[in-house]
């Protein structure tokens, strides 16, 4: 079978070409014969040999593929061969594939009416969006909301997911494309931080109160001021590095105004706490298909031109989620 491998770290070249030969499911997993693969900011750091504990080379990147179900271990009664699912699968083993292996735990039904392409956006993008703005960030109704990155796969979902909970949404982007698709996605305050720095923006749009939640996928100097965008006993929740810069809290900063901050990362707070993760997906998928959510896909590119999408990814110029087809 055709896969993408990495054999050394380093730019999007380093994403080969290569044939390996079709995994068999063990006893508690189904194979998935691949139509879609997403492309995610974490495959990139995977890629430069920056991200903690990722893989070594050589591996096959991807965590998320939506396809058919091919075959099953013996183990697995939930899904049959034939059917139509959207799955998470574990770093190094490969997304970027024609067929690629699953725990059922982590895989999902996708209803008729939901394309594969848009259900690739569910594991990652969707996932994460939900539960930073509510498990971990706790949004309530009329709560304002700052997310960062807003054109994104994460900040397109996490729009929507914030406006059909009914908070008052404030999303950043670099762009004017980026900000009227936000907008027209739901998006109540769009700010372009290349023109007005987003604190000096917030603090205009809420007569210097500040908002009360704050979902930071970028780190660094975004992440200070986030901080200081937030109102009293404000959250931020921190999901990402993509500014390849590190964060270091300032106590003094969160005591006086009350602030509380929280990690989230997905592959970790999977393996400890799945039930917590996953539930929401099936009901996202339903709002997919009812029309309530959309999944935003900027392109679908073939497999082999894989080093294209990361070479988009990076050059941030892709608005939504970007996927692999095969």
């Amino acid at each position: 079978m055709r896969v993408i491998e990495v054999r050394e770290y380093g730019t999007p070249t380093v994403l080969q070409l290569a044939n390996h030969e079709q995994p068999a499911p063990s006893h508690n997993e189904l194979r998935i014969e691949v139509e879609a693969a997403g492309v995610n900011f974490a495959d990139v750091m995977h890629r430069r040999g920056t991200y903690p504990s990722g893989p070594s080379p050589p591996y096959v990147p991807g965590f998320e593929v939506a396809g058919i179900v091919d075959s099953t271990g013996s183990a697995v009664d939930a899904f049959d061969s034939g059917e139509r699912v959207v799955s998470y699968v574990a770093s190094g083993t490969g997304g970027y594939a024609e067929y690629a292996l699953a725990k059922p735990v982590h895989t999902f039904h996708v209803p008729d009416s939901v394309s594969l392409h848009e259900a690739v956006a569910v594991p990652i993008q969707f996932l994460t969006a939900h539960n930073c703005l509510f498990a971990w960030g706790g949004l309530n109704e009329n709560d304002q909301v700052l997310i960062h990155a807003a054109a994104g796969g994460v900040g397109t979902a996490a729009v929507q997911l914030a406006r059909e909970a009914g908070a008052d949404v404030f999303g950043t982007a670099s762009t004017d494309v980026k900000l009227d698709r936000i907008d027209a996605l739901g998006c109540d305050h769009c700010i372009n931080y290349e023109e007005t720095p987003f604190v000096e923006a917030i603090d205009t749009l809420t007569d210097r109160e500040g908002v009360d939640l704050v979902l930071d996928g970028v780190g660094g100097e975004v992440h200070h001021n986030s901080l200081r965008a937030l109102a009293p006993f404000g959250r931020l929740v921190a999901f990402g590095v993509a500014s390849g810069e590190g964060t270091q809290l300032n106590s003094s900063g969160l005591l006086t105004k009350n602030l509380q901050v929280y990690g989230y990362h997905y592959g970790s707070a999977l393996a400890e706490a799945p039930d917590r993760v996953l539930e929401p997906a099936d009901g996202i998928l339903q709002q997919l298909a009812n029309g309530t959510l959309e999944a935003v896909l900027d392109n679908t590119i073939p497999l082999e031109k894989a080093a294209m999408a990361h070479q988009r990814l990076e050059n941030r110029t892709s608005i939504g989620k970007i996927v692999l087809t095969l």
